[in-house]
């Protein structure tokens, strides 16, 4: 496996090379720092330890302050393991965009946008009961029955209702990287990915 930690920057157009516009989303990885190396006998798995972003000082514990300075980094808000990393890197080394290939395929992981509590209309896509009748009042976008008084005497689990809705990590497998600018530390993969403006993705492969 190989990956590298990137914010979300926003969507875009560019042309293929058939001339076709294809719609991409520009992914800013500046340049992570390794910070831990887990291996088999110490830890009982290998793994790379990346991170970005400065945080200062003031708001790390000790603890933090302490581990980051084995990579002769400052404390960083983004920490992130990768699982078995393909490429061989020391403490304290630098993973940056050009890992990656133009028309590589990759997956990407992100935290979709948080709608607040909703109801099963917008949740789920609820239509209501259509035409409404004398004694019907108000009931076009209710959610309806959730189940029996007497038998089951309980509502079952999973049944669809009102509740918070995203804020949820979903992984977009099959992704293509589309373009690569590596002194702008960009990275553009076709289509859209999950999360707002400036949210934390994780692009791996």
């Amino acid at each position: 496996m190989k990956g590298i930690i990137g914010k979300k920057i926003g969507m875009t157009s560019i042309y293929g090379p058939e001339g076709k516009q294809i719609a991409v989303t520009i992914i800013e990885a500046t340049p992570n720092v390794v910070t831990q190396i887990k291996n088999q006998e110490t830890d009982g798995y290998s793994a790379l330890q990346l991170a970005i972003g400065d945080k200062k000082e003031k708001n790390a514990t000790k603890a933090a302050i302490n581990h980051f300075a084995k990579a002769n980094t400052s404390a960083k808000k983004i920490v992130k393991e990768f699982r078995d990393y393909s490429i061989e890197k020391n403490i304290g080394e630098t993973i940056s965009v050009d890992i990656f290939t133009e028309g590589e395929i990759v997956d990407v992981v992100g935290t979709t946008k948080g709608k607040g509590f909703q109801g099963v209309v917008k949740r789920h896509g609820f239509a209501g009961v259509g035409e409404q009748s004398h004694g019907q009042h108000d009931r076009s976008r209710a959610p309806g029955s959730i189940g029996g008084s007497s038998y089951p005497s309980r509502v079952f689990k999973g049944m669809r209702m009102a509740g918070r809705m995203g804020n949820d990590r979903v992984k977009l497998k099959g992704l293509k990287v589309v373009k690569i600018f590596a002194e702008k530390n960009y990275i553009l993969i076709s289509g859209s990915i999950p999360g707002h403006i400036g949210s934390t993705v994780f692009i791996q492969k």
